[in-house]
């Protein structure tokens, strides 16, 4: 009686202890994604405010009583999947890429595939918190320099469509809110310094955009294309010009399901 008391005894501690280690572990993947934000912000010289509202507007959902980002998602051709491990993100993505899928967005910044994998040695590469938040910095940086405004960065980084921008813009206005941030008041980036994408070793041409996933194509003149040392992701195309995709996107477009305002 004593020896299968003790085995009881231990069969609970180790149910108690698998428990927290995974109650550990996804606490833990709940802030992967804002702490990959504030370590790139302070490489790039841009506040940490700026991307926490991005990804909170690409990847954000309701988790227990608050509203988190998840770096373990998918918007697969305009349908949005929260995985609970990496490991199960990439299964599905291969499954799908297999399947001959090339328009999804990945991880904590949501990028896309179709228009920015052949800066990228590989989907897991784009599925690495830390690349994905280096590529978002250095594209949003680019754009606070074209509009003067972290706002309308915001809204560049989603669409060129003047009112697919500002819807997008005005609910990161919120999330900025929320993180006790206004984007009037917010700095300039502090420096011209080139994030290294652990993606290329190229000199940039021009970061191509985030696209307009919920648009119809805009016009707009051609951009030089990047050159790209990676064959196995040659052969998609030239990116096209901000604003210039076409599909859905599940993050930014059905925001009355999920406003989390």
């Amino acid at each position: 009686m004593a020896s299968s008391g003790r085995l009881l005894l231990l069969a609970v501690v180790f149910q108690v202890l698998f428990t927290c280690l995974a109650l550990a572990r996804g606490t833990e993947t709940l802030e992967l994604c804002d702490r990959v934000a504030e370590r790139v912000a302070a490489e790039a010289g841009i506040p940490a405010p700026v991307l926490k509202a991005i990804s909170l507007n690409e990847t954000g959902r309701k988790q227990g009583n608050a509203f988190r980002t998840w770096p373990w998602t998918v918007n697969m051709e305009g349908k949005g999947h929260w995985f609970d491990t990496r490991d199960e993100a990439l299964r599905y993505v291969f499954k799908e890429f297999k399947r001959g899928a090339r328009s999804f967005d990945l991880g904590c910044f949501q990028i896309n595939y179709k228009w920015h994998g052949r800066h990228f040695a590989s989907i897991d590469e784009m599925f690495d918190p830390l690349v994905n938040a280096r590529y978002a910095a250095r594209f949003l940086t680019e754009l606070y320099h074209e509009t003067g405004d972290w706002s309308r960065a915001a809204g560049a980084y989603h669409s060129r469509t003047r009112a697919l921008a500002d819807r997008y813009a005005q609910r990161f206005e919120r999330f900025l809110t929320k993180l006790g941030a206004q984007a009037g008041r917010l700095p300039a980036p502090a420096g011209e310094q080139d994030i290294a994408l652990a993606a290329t070793a190229q000199t940039s041409a021009a970061i191509p955009d985030i696209p307009d996933i919920v648009g119809p194509p805009a016009a707009s003149a051609p951009r030089k294309e990047r050159s790209n040392g990676y064959p196995l992701l040659k052969g998609g195309g030239p990116a096209p010009p901000l604003g210039a995709a076409a599909g859905a996107s599940l993050f930014a477009a059905a925001l009355s399901k999920r406003d989390g305002s």
